[in-house]
């Protein structure tokens, strides 16, 4: 890596498109950019993205000092079930524990219940005589003779190509596991093993298991991927860092995204949500709705005091779509939001059972794309639906890099939609619309409800490529007052990569009541994990000094079933610090459910440690394109759009990177940017405001 290696770029892979964000803050250049994901290798659409924005900013190689990147691989890999064949080592009697799971069912009355697909059946499921005690003594030591026969049975006569071990309590005594590691590992050194108590160190033996057995399934594909794409970016001369995001919205090094891929499941999603915090810092928002709706799903994300809501239960691959328990259980930490299959892409289509349109979840993707692409689609999506209501420029698409034909959307629904219910293109192509809007309010109504929260009191920051086309008439729904487009929103996720921080989570298991508790023994866990959370990020370019560290106990009342996150006072605690603790309990039970119970006696059952480097800050007006001639806010042209209630509007359309702060646009009007169009509908007011942000009054 040359002295003058000082340029970062941020690479969000998505279903449909690939987007890039260039900035260099010695140079004080920022570019942007997106083009067509290859789902055959997305590798190939990497690197030649990051070709393409290193010759708009007259770069080389060895000038990017790091690529940051996330990536759908994990997630589709599991809901696809197109992982390695692995085989699971657990405790003697324990076999079926990942099949038996727990005995709540999301669905009580559905007597042919469909429960995911395991990732390792039972003939690759191995029991192994050993048994650790819940307070870490050991019953039975382990049969090392065992754990040697059982590998070489998975690997030799089932195919396994990794393996993952789980037994009982490793989470408070992880010795066998370790051994059972050492021994496999010896055996054959390049066969990939999961630890249970590596991956999740948390009470709860099924999830656990069922998370060591994820991360083991998706690891070599991982490592395969990774693999490739550092070689492709060395071949251009690149000699910088490559770095990943995480699911909770932290970046990490290569050698931890292999050695725990589980921990990608949302990588690309969580990009977003940190696009989103950015913005609110920037702009002072306290509750803010990020919104982001690329071309094959939608995510939204609740962002509290410049904060994304975090979690650390996640389900991978629901059976059934937004049916809470359906899916596979993961302990992993992960940003808190819902993702719909609601994209400009979403295919339309009339249900033959009854005759009603349906919108989504099913994807036209990059291949063949929507019927406006040219690319063999048939069927009519979300985009050819815009492009109909005058949402969209043909000439225009990806700044004119991307032609797209009208005729044949029109006659795609003319044959698909119009033919089956008899009704105009036009009024066919504002149901979709209506259907796609609704679906993604609804969905956010439910999320927000959940916890608590009133859409009202929040601002909706909207990105992606097909955000900005929907997020007026979504804000309307959720009776939204403020609407914030930031620039270059339609590659905003690949934004959150350079924005964010070097971060991790780690987490111990220790389960006892709050008076009983051995502050020792969990003050020493809490050093035991900064300083893993200080190597961590060291390796991913944070200087040690400017790591912070923020402790949080797992807590509930004794006898119930669930926990609550409790922040903790201090990274050393005591006896001294027990009338804080219990406050602090008590009042994050009362936000989440309005009541306490003071008399009922409190446990903590595990303790997680967040931690976190400062992230970066971008100045976006580095995006502007030189030849953008600053002015009055003048239209370019103007174009007839179709809006539900209003009918046709004659629509000025606006060169956003003209736009300056201060200018003011009365709706409705079009603000067309390269990777996305702002829709803004009538009785609307836009402000530019100092960062170039499009600060929206839905009126």
């Amino acid at each position: 890596m040359t002295t003058t290696a000082s340029a970062r770029v941020g690479v969000d892979v998505g279903g449909t498109f690939t987007d890039l964000v260039l900035h260099d803050p010695v140079r004080n250049i920022v570019r942007t950019g997106k083009l067509l994901t290859t789902p055959d290798d997305p590798s190939e659409a990497i690197l030649n993205g990051i070709a393409r924005i290193l010759r708009e900013a007259e770069l080389k190689p060895e000038d990017v000092h790091s690529v940051i990147h996330g990536t759908t691989l994990v997630t589709n890999t599991i809901i696809e079930r197109t992982g390695a064949t692995v085989g699971l080592l657990t405790t003697e009697g324990f076999r079926d524990s990942i099949e038996i799971g727990r005995e709540t069912r999301y669905d009580l009355y559905d007597l042919f219940l469909e429960t995911p697909a395991l990732l390792v059946p039972r003939a690759r499921r191995l029991e192994i005589p050993e048994r650790i005690a819940s307070d870490g003594r050991i019953l039975l030591p382990l049969d090392e003779a065992a754990v040697a026969a059982a590998t070489k049975q998975l690997v030799e006569t089932e195919g396994a190509e990794a393996i993952a071990v789980g037994f009982l309590h490793s989470y408070h005594s992880p010795q066998h596991e370790k051994r059972a590691g050492e021994i496999i590992r010896a055996l054959y050194p390049n066969l990939p093993v999961s630890l249970s108590a590596e991956v999740a160190p948390e009470i709860r033996e099924f999830e656990r298991i069922s998370t060591a057995s994820a991360n083991a399934y998706v690891q070599p594909l991982m490592a395969r991927y990774l693999d490739r794409v550092q070689s492709t970016l060395h071949s251009t001369g690149f000699r910088g860092h490559l770095y990943i995001m995480l699911s909770g919205g932290g970046i990490t090094t290569v050698r931890e995204a292999k050695d725990f891929p589980i921990r990608l499941i949302e990588s690309g999603p969580a990009a977003g949500a940190m696009a989103s915090a950015f913005i609110s810092r920037l702009t002072g928002l306290e509750h803010v709705v990020s919104f982001d709706m690329g071309g094959t799903t939608a995510k939204m994300c609740l962002v509290d005091h410049h904060e994304p809501n975090h979690k650390f239960d996640f389900e991978a691959g629901r059976v059934r779509r937004f049916q809470k328990g359906s899916g596979l259980p993961l302990k992993v930490s992960v940003v808190d939001m819902i993702e719909i299959g609601a994209g400009g892409g979403s295919l339309a289509r009339i249900d033959p059972g009854s005759g009603l349109m349906k919108v989504g979840p099913r994807s036209a993707g990059a291949k063949p794309g929507p019927v406006c692409y040219g690319r063999g689609g048939t069927e009519p999506a979300v985009t050819d639906a815009d492009l109909v209501l005058g949402r969209l420029d043909p000439g225009y698409f990806l700044g004119g890099e991307m032609a797209l034909n009208l005729d044949p959307v029109r006659r795609a629904f003319e044959t698909r939609i119009s033919a089956e219910t008899g009704i105009a293109v036009e009024q066919a192509a504002l149901g979709v619309q209506r259907i796609v809007d609704e679906t993604m309010a609804s969905a956010t109504r439910m999320h927000l409800a959940e916890k608590g929260k009133d859409p009202r009191r929040y601002t909706m920051i909207a990105f992606g490529g097909a955000g900005p086309v929907h997020a007026w008439n979504l804000a309307r729904l959720l009776k939204i007052k403020r609407l914030v487009v930031p620039l270059g929103a339609g590659v905003a996720s690949a934004l959150g990569f350079l924005v964010a921080p070097p971060a991790t989570d780690m987490v111990r298991s220790y389960v006892a009541r709050l008076e009983r508790i051995d502050w020792a023994r969990v003050n020493a866990l809490i050093a035991e994990m900064k300083a893993a959370g200080s190597a961590l990020l060291t390796e991913a370019g944070a200087t040690p000094g400017s790591i912070t560290f923020r402790p949080v106990a797992e807590m509930r009342h004794v006898g119930q079933g669930f926990e609550i996150p409790v922040p903790l006072p201090g990274l050393e605690l005591s006896d001294a610090d027990l009338p804080t603790i219990r406050e602090r309990f008590f009042a994050a039970y009362r936000d989440r459910f309005e009541r306490v119970v003071e008399e009922s006696p409190i446990e903590a059952l595990s303790w997680r440690l967040s931690c976190s480097a400062p992230g970066w800050t971008i100045d976006l007006a580095g995006a502007v394109p030189r030849t953008a001639e600053a002015g009055p806010a003048a239209p370019r042209t103007h174009r007839r759009v179709l809006f539900e209630g209003a009918g046709w509007q004659d629509c000025p359309v606006y060169d956003r990177y003209a736009l300056r702060a201060g200018a003011r646009i009365a709706g409705p009007a079009l603000i067309e940017e390269r990777e996305s169009t702002c829709v803004v509908g009538p009785d609307s007011e836009v402000v530019v405001d100092d960062f170039l942000n499009l600060v929206i009054d839905v009126g």
